[in-house]
């Protein structure tokens, strides 16, 4: 069990989608996250500028300011899109993303769609995008990856939005569960 699972359930919120696709937590950012990715976007160059007037040399920083803008906005996106991530896992206050996240997946559901979307990937891909993607956002630092396969794997019942199937489980070819196959290779 890992630490993630362990404390899953011990959240003040309740869990949106363990692992959004990226379209949906762009969607939901608030205004507080573009804010935040407009000030990284605008304060490093600044800051870059203010050194260049500081600076008794007379060095220009001119290539600096534009390589700086872009990495501001780099930075302040992963920033933005961490924080809008945490909100879907209830890790944060959430209360107007599950709203929304409620009436937009019952009408999914009452349009007969899939929840989260059509994939024209194999489900053995889908299972793959899905282990590789679920809290990547917590590894931003290391590498950037966010989850750009839509699958069945996201944490939640499908129940509450009106759909009558089960959630989706990762099975093997034979029906097994991921513990089940280490135990039969013993």
């Amino acid at each position: 069990m890992s630490w993630i699972s362990a404390r899953e359930g011990k959240h003040k919120y309740p869990l949106i989608d363990s692992d959004p696709h990226a379209s949906r937590v762009i969607r939901y950012m608030r205004p507080s996250d573009y804010a935040t990715c407009a000030a990284y976007t605008v304060g490093t160059p600044a800051v870059f500028w203010g050194w260049e007037k500081i600076d008794r040399t007379g060095f220009r920083l001119r290539p600096q300011l534009y390589v700086g803008a872009w990495l501001g906005f780099c930075a302040g996106f992963l920033i933005a899109y961490s924080r809008s991530s945490m909100r879907f896992w209830g890790w944060t206050e959430n209360a107007r993303e599950e709203k929304r996240d409620l009436e937009e997946l019952t009408q999914r559901a009452r349009e007969g769609k899939a929840l989260y979307g059509e994939s024209s990937q194999p489900a053995w891909v889908q299972a793959v995008a899905h282990r590789n993607s679920q809290y990547s956002q917590l590894k931003f630092s290391l590498f950037p990856m966010i989850n750009l396969v839509n699958h069945p794997y996201h944490g939640t019942d499908p129940k509450k939005y009106g759909v009558e199937e089960e959630p989706a489980v990762l099975k093997s070819e034979e029906g097994l569960l991921p513990g089940e196959i280490l135990r039969r290779k013993d």
